[in-house]
């Protein structure tokens, strides 16, 4: 990740949707590379009735009524999220046909420098290497550096528990990968980790693959939400927002994540130094990020760059301007 110029760019969220959004996102002069929202090959059932998301204040747990598109006005104290949002309702060939559209524009109106992106996908292991495969046959046409993020970690998907979690999850991405080989750079986003026994399964997990051959994965995208959580509603028994399962039990970002963010990011970096076979693996550090001191933070916690995504969310892409002071 040396080559992102700032080390600085979005995380894989819903603010990350749209072509316009993608767009604006490529353009900004303060990120270093753009991040796709999690595609799948065929898109995501996307309802707006059950995939919702909200900001709260930690503090009193007050909350703003906003849905997956309804507009909302912000409260200044709330700097935390909770979403039971899935993927992205476009296709990752929609998502390969919209980058085209930007890099093309871009050029003609002589913007910048090509931007690196990173497609987020998901789906089965068959599925992802079907990605990849598709990813690499269109990054060879000549665009710029293209990249895949496995995500491995979503906590809002009923009956389907994140594959990051175990190392025979993990394991059946990695070796699919490994017998595929494509020729792009790969990464997997992972969910916190609150246990060193999660750590030891990830690292071991890398290391098996190198027993075979080179390990596929160039770099670690951590963290992604923190499933399990909660933010009641106004009235009694009432929920701040809606899920599939009609809890509306979710995941949680922004800056009440942050400093399991920070856990995750150095203990995954030192773990990885201590192997020859797995120290070149970068770390994109997610989570509570939202001015110039958290992305210093995260930089000294050991991730070689730094993604946003809550704080996108509430103050907009002018958010990167901020941050970017620091890089």
């Amino acid at each position: 990740m040396s080559f992102l110029d700032p080390p600085l760019l979005n995380s894989a969220n819903v603010w990350a949707t749209t072509e316009e959004e993608l767009e604006a996102l490529y353009r900004c002069p303060a990120t270093g590379a753009v991040t796709i929202r999690t595609s799948l090959l065929n898109g995501f059932a996307h309802d707006d009735k059950i995939h919702q998301y909200c900001f709260f204040d930690t503090d009193s747990m007050s909350y703003d009524d906003k849905s997956s598109t309804n507009s909302a006005t912000m409260n200044s104290n709330e700097t935390s999220s909770l979403n039971t949002l899935g993927y992205s309702p476009k296709s990752l060939e929609k998502y390969i046909e919209m980058i085209q559209r930007i890099e093309k524009r871009a050029l003609r109106d002589g913007v910048h420098k090509a931007k690196p992106i990173i497609f987020s996908t998901t789906g089965t292991a068959a599925e992802i290497v079907k990605c990849g495969q598709l990813l690499q046959s269109t990054a060879d046409e000549g665009h710029s550096t293209w990249m895949m993020e496995i995500n491995l970690s979503c906590p809002n998907i009923v009956d389907k528990p994140p594959p990051a979690y175990s190392m025979e999850g993990l394991l059946s991405y990695l070796t699919a990968l490994q017998s595929s080989s494509p020729d792009i750079p790969i990464g997997i986003k992972t969910p916190p980790y609150t246990y060193q026994g999660q750590f030891n399964d990830l690292i071991n997990a890398l290391l098996e693959t190198t027993s075979t051959g080179k390990c596929p994965i160039s770099f670690i995208t951590a963290t992604n939400t923190l499933g399990s959580c909660f933010v009641p509603g106004v009235s009694p028994g009432d929920k701040a927002i809606n899920s599939a399962n009609g809890e509306g039990i979710g995941g949680l970002a922004g800056a009440a994540l942050h400093p399991l963010a920070l856990g995750n990011v150095r203990t995954i970096r030192r773990m990885l130094d201590k192997h020859a076979k797995l120290k070149d693996i970068s770390i994109i550090g997610v989570g509570g990020v939202a001015d110039n001191a958290g992305f210093e933070r995260m930089r000294k916690a050991g991730a070689s760059a730094v993604a946003v995504g809550t704080a996108l969310g509430i103050h907009g892409i002018s958010v990167f301007g901020k941050i970017a002071t620091a890089c």
